[in-house]
């Protein structure tokens, strides 16, 4: 059976802008790792009409419809009422739900408005897909071999429903006797086309595991996703398909799943017992809150300096003149000097300096774009990396900021 699936997300916020769709995103990819391609997404406010005309437009093409919103208890959230209506099923009173919402206001001491008994009506036969995390419960009901299901908007409420109970569903429903299994493989400083390219003939024959490449922040992902009734086997297969793309572009990877560049470096920072500190100009102390950010910090991570100006560099942060007056403050030199001298002040183990131009306008007539970074590491000859990046004025900060951490993890795992 070719099972179509069409996600429609129902509210007026999506089409004014206000806020962004990202329960699609999730569930295109729990889908895609279920086996359930996903061939269109809809987008509908919050009008019955509208609403009506999506739902006989999705019923035409595809043979899973997923509803996200409308589930709530104000008058515009009309998605199961709707629904209902298209179906010709009644909407009847889920127990269980309404005892839950009851409980609640007893709890808060609140009194409960007649329309909160609303959001624990569900549509006559269905599944019903508990809320753990709200008011509304979900649900699922298969008509003549089309299956709907109804999930809250709130991504807080949607994601462990359908983690906890639609995922189930629709393995049970369907018949999945596989067990899926997924990983994300994460690089930096190699770009999506190029990744792509070192790849194609392995992305080319992918069967099971299936690999879909993604792109965010500079950043490269890749979401392996492996099939088998035993496990084992599955992550076998994730196994040798994560050597195989390694064994090609492994300088680049850094790691998996949810982490990021920051949270690798705090753990080698730890592992290895070095303390870090930092002069930033054009990042203008990103690098100091990425790294404050985490749990520990201060056990890693000495202080910095934001030497934004000359003035700063040299009165402050000990940068000679001659320096600054030869080379500029966008140079290899100055760079080279920041990060000695941060370490110096700070006592620290490690010093790592940011200067470049970020934009709009070139700066010491140095082009947009052009950032020095120089990482000092004890006696050692302090290493200087120059890039050229584009982009915009933020962009160009937060991928110095990442190719700084990029750098660090690189060196420190070539410490013993």
């Amino acid at each position: 059976m070719n099972i179509r699936t069409e996600i429609i997300a129902v509210g007026s916020e999506l089409l004014l802008g206000q806020i962004v769709n990202s329960n699609a995103q999730f569930l295109s990819q729990e889908l895609a790792e279920l086996g359930l391609s996903v061939y269109y997404h809809t987008v509908v406010g919050d009008n019955p009409s509208r609403l009506e005309s999506a739902i006989n437009n999705a019923k035409e093409r595809s043979n899973v419809i997923i509803f996200t919103g409308g589930l709530g208890p104000t008058k515009d959230d009309l998605t199961k009422e709707t629904i209902s209506k298209v179906l010709g099923r009644e909407l009847t009173f889920d127990v269980e739900a309404l005892e839950s919402i009851e409980r609640y206001f007893t709890q808060t001491k609140r009194i409960m408005s007649e329309n909160n008994k609303k959001q624990a009506l569900v549509i006559d036969g269905s599944y019903i897909l508990k809320n753990d995390y709200g008011m509304a419960p979900g649900m699922a009901v298969d008509i003549d071999g089309m299956i709907y299901m109804l999930l809250p908007g709130p991504p807080s409420e949607m994601k462990p429903m359908f983690e906890n109970y639609g995922r189930e569903y629709f393995q049970t429903k369907l018949g999945f006797q596989d067990k899926i299994i997924s990983r994300v493989l994460r690089y930096f400083g190699i770009g999506e086309s190029q990744l792509e390219t070192d790849i194609q003939d392995i992305i080319d024959g992918q069967t099971n595991p299936t690999i879909a490449p993604l792109a965010a922040d500079g950043e490269v992902t890749l979401r392996l996703t492996a099939k088998h009734k035993d496990e084992h086997i599955a992550q076998k297969l994730l196994n040798e398909t994560e050597k195989r793309i390694n064994d090609r572009v492994g300088e680049f990877f850094y790691g998996y799943e949810q982490t990021t560049l920051v949270h690798e470096l705090n753990k080698l920072l730890m592992k290895k017992g070095k303390t870090i500190s930092a002069a930033e100009s054009l990042t203008g102390g990103m690098f100091s809150e990425y790294i404050t950010s985490l749990d520990g910090a201060s056990q890693i991570f000495k202080g910095s300096i934001v030497s934004y100006t000359n003035e700063v560099k040299e009165q402050i942060l000990k940068v000679q003149k001659r320096t600054l007056e030869q080379f500029g403050a966008v140079s290899e030199e100055c760079a080279r000097e920041m990060a000695e001298q941060i370490r110096k002040l700070s006592k620290s183990d490690i010093g790592i300096s940011f200067t470049g131009a970020a934009g709009p306008q070139p700066h010491e007539g140095q082009p947009v774009g052009t950032v020095f970074i120089a990482i000092s590491m004890g006696d050692q000859n302090s290493n200087v990396f120059k890039l050229n990046l584009a982009g915009s004025r933020k962009g160009i900060r937060v991928r110095s900021v990442k190719y700084g951490c990029h750098y660090l993890v690189k060196l420190l795992n070539e410490i013993e």
